[in-house]
């Protein structure tokens, strides 16, 4: 697996993926920079109805491409396969109406979190900062608008996340928040760019003002107090997200009975940590051990980079094909204080490195080690890192789009929850404490898979945690029963997980779906099958659906 590899002759399958990705980065300056392209445009998308609307009509002449296209090999099958069913799904999101609104992943956390992957180190980087910022309140209008259709058409995000977008824009615009902190570290010696830069920062400022006030006095008039989706728009969003359609009140009793599973597990692991503990106990334990605390940021960062670093070199000589470029990855500390932990792949050409982030709540000064161990492997190696640069390193075989531009949650973070599991099965997580770090993570998947599902859906609560059906404020003291984080942290999730339905799940449904493909194609294969073997074949795909998956490995 490297770049030295016999590239597989271009196809006309190649040319139609190939053609759709450079009219998507044409459309989508925001995607160029996330693939680190060079060329980047120092701009934003359209992100009114107009854009929306050039965007669905690039899909649809694509999938009319793709439908008389003739697959010459299995590499054609697999990419025509995985462009119907990503492209089909969107024609039928952007034709739903709704313009998403949440506290995560909705247009103004995007605008200004693609000012992260920008290089600012040059007196000419911070030129690019500057014109990109320059279009923000644009982009933001743009969005406005969007929102205004939206709400036309009667299609609002719920009051609770309307309120949320609102805080996180006034936050942004602070004194002393993000931008003010961003003009701080802009160069000072060209005076007249110091003076023009400030001024720009000074408009996006107030851009994020002028969102909040129409969110707060406008949009807030017409939003819904239901956080519930409905069963019609979850289904749409659980493909989305799983690239996959499972049986949705199936899959909400595998969740209750996972959950069960995982409380056990974890009773266990407490009696190693202290013989006859409760679970609160042996946390207690862990959390008063010195060796298991990290004081500061720069501690934290050292500590993710040390992970990090052991995992590459250990794994590199065992269980996986991990070579140059892709054997570097950046530990880094987020510059908001938002709460996620999340990764960004490197660039095509890895002069931007794959690198992990930790955006810490203000005030959070300690972090204990044993209940992140295996959030460093999720994002690191084996997870997100491996598995995107693998992709980017399948260049001799795979289009750029998909070696790129592809991003299923269910494949990817069901794979980094798998990789999790993987890491505790080769024995990097034999220390109970950190056993049990893993295990409350995949409690809490586990559980958002019952929060996620049946409050959106309005099921009925299992009688271990209640009683008749699911709303907000039951979620709300079901996930404080089974998250054990700060009160911020729960805060942060539970406000993601009312307004970015499906997602949530995608993680531990994705993790099932991944080991259900494993374990049969171990089956198939008996005595021949390879796990380093099966790993390899799987990530060289690129990311996908998991029903793509499914049938690229096993066939229809």
């Amino acid at each position: 697996m490297s770049h030295t590899t016999a590239h597989r002759a271009p196809t006309a399958v190649d040319a139609i993926a190939n053609d759709f990705l450079t009219a998507s980065l044409a459309l989508s300056p925001e995607l160029a920079t996330a693939l680190g392209r060079p060329d980047a445009p120092d701009s934003y998308d359209d992100h009114s109805p107009a854009g929306t609307a050039a965007r669905r009509a690039l899909v649809v002449r694509t999938l009319e491409a793709l439908s008389t296209a003739t697959p010459v090999d299995t590499v054609d099958e697999v990419t025509i396969d995985v462009m119907r069913e990503r492209l089909g799904l969107e024609v039928e999101i952007i034709d739903t109406g709704v313009t998403p609104l949440n506290n995560l992943e909705s247009v103004p956390q995007l605008l200004r979190n693609l000012l992260d992957l920008m290089p600012q180190e040059s007196a000419e980087d911070w030129a690019h900062v500057s014109a990109r910022l320059s279009h923000l309140p644009q982009a933001l209008a743009e969005f406005t608008e969007s929102l205004e259709a939206s709400r036309a058409a009667g299609k609002v995000a719920a009051v609770r996340q309307v309120d949320e977008v609102a805080s996180q824009c006034r936050a942004y615009a602070e004194d002393g928040g993000y931008f003010d902190q961003l003009l701080s570290q802009a160069p000072t010696a060209d005076a007249q760019f110091a003076v023009n830069f400030a001024s720009i920062v000074a408009a996006a400022k107030v851009a994020y003002l002028e969102l909040a006030g129409y969110l707060s006095e406008d949009l807030r008039k017409h939003a819904p107090t239901k956080d519930a989706v409905g069963r019609e728009y979850y289904s749409l969003m659980s493909r989305e997200f799983l690239g996959a359609e499972v049986d949705l009140e199936e899959t909400y009793a595998w969740g209750v009975a996972e959950l069960e599973r995982i409380i056990a597990e974890q009773e266990a692991v407490a009696q190693e940590i202290e013989p006859g503990a409760s679970l609160e106990r042996a946390r207690e334990i862990l959390n008063t051990d010195p060796e298991r605390v990290l004081h500061g940021t720069d501690a934290l960062r050292e500590w993710m980079q040390a992970k990090s670093d052991a995992a590459l070199k250990d794994l590199a000589a065992t269980h996986f094909d991990i070579v140059p470029p892709m054997d570097r990855l950046e530990c880094m500390i987020a510059p908001t204080q938002e709460g996620g932990i999340y990764y960004t792949p490197p660039s095509a050409d890895f002069s931007r490195p794959g690198r992990m982030w930790w955006s810490v709540p203000e005030g959070e000064t300690e972090f204990l080690t044993w209940a992140e161990t295996s959030t460093v492997y999720h994002e690191g190696v084996p997870g997100h890192h491996l598995q995107c640069a693998t992709a980017l390193l399948a260049d001799d075989e795979l289009n750029e789009y998909r070696s790129q531009a592809v991003w299923v949650s269910g494949h990817g973070e069901g794979w980094a929850l798998y990789a999790e599991r993987l890491m505790e099965q080769l024995g990097y997580l034999a220390d109970p404490g950190d056993r049990l770090g893993m295990l409350d993570g995949q409690r809490l998947r586990a559980a958002r898979v019952v929060f996620d599902i049946g409050v959106h859906l309005e099921l009925e609560v299992p009688e271990r945690w209640g009683s008749g059906t699911w709303d907000a404020d039951k979620g709300w003291e079901f996930l404080k029963a089974n998250m054990f984080e700060s009160e911020g942290r729960i805060r942060f999730e539970f406000l993601r997980y009312l307004g970015w339905p499906g997602q949530a799940p995608s993680y531990k449904i994705g993790q099932r779906l991944w080991e259900q493909i494993r374990d049969e194609v171990a089956r198939r294969e008996g005595e021949d099958f390879d796990l380093k073997a099966f790993h390899t074949r799987a990530l060289r795909l690129g990311s996908m659906g998991l029903d793509s998956l499914h049938r690229a490995l096993l066939g229809a």
